[in-house]
């Protein structure tokens, strides 16, 4: 049975066309090809080289002198350094967190206004707005492995309508142990969704909280 290279994520046109014009239809007839032949074909990168060698070991096959494959995590270090992606829409504002709040119809204000004041007490850092809609403590610097790089904040929230977003507190030591005791919330990548503060532990989430911020960034905020 073959498999077909647009069965892989991640791999281009253009490297399945330079492979198939070299004479390797499908993933299959890789199997025993040099690496460093297939690589220097014009329209096939690493990234996708990469992709076709995960693909071929989990059938039990395998490219000849193939790399063992690079880890590659981002690196996030306190401070701002004013470096960003040109498409990076998210940055400081010059609003205040008070008018933003006070602006918003009385249920979310009033939550907002709960978790401004708990963000406060537990970072000791001035709120600050980033955006139209979140609120951030302290600055972070990260830089993905791509090279794609920008600031943003160390933890914050957004009073939102459908869900109140946390920011900056997942990937840390002590995230797994906390959350268990926080109360109702789901998780995304980079989200802690609560649906409003009576629904957790305040006092778990002003730890959390806390936490957080004593931990050197890493990639959740």
């Amino acid at each position: 049975m073959s498999t077909s290279f647009d069965q892989i994520p991640g791999v281009g046109r253009p490297a399945r066309d330079a492979l198939t014009v070299a004479g390797h239809p499908d993933l299959e007839s890789l199997d025993g090809v040099e690496w460093a032949d297939m690589l220097a074909l014009h329209g096939v990168g690493k990234r996708g080289l990469e992709r076709l060698q995960a693909a071929l070991q989990e059938r039990g096959l395998s490219m000849s002198n193939a790399p063992e494959r690079e880890e590659r995590t981002a690196e996030w270090t306190r401070g701002n350094t004013g470096t960003n992606a040109p498409d990076l829409k998210t940055a400081e504002t010059s609003q205040s967190p008070a008018d933003f709040l006070d602006s918003l119809e009385p249920r979310r204000r009033e939550h907002g206004n709960i978790l401004l004041e708990l963000f406060t007490r537990a970072t000791g850092e001035q709120p600050v707005m980033w955006g139209p809609s979140m609120i951030g403590y302290g600055q972070t610097h990260y830089r993905y492995a791509t090279g794609r790089e920008g600031d943003t904040f160390h933890v914050g929230f957004s009073p939102r309508k459908a869900k109140i977003s946390l920011y900056g507190l997942q990937g840390l030591p002590r995230t797994e142990e906390l959350l268990a005791r926080l109360g109702k919330h789901q998780t995304a990548v980079s989200c802690v969704y609560v649906n409003k503060p009576e629904d957790i532990d305040l006092e778990v989430l002003e730890e959390l909280v806390r936490h957080a911020w004593e931990t050197e960034p890493g990639g959740c905020a």
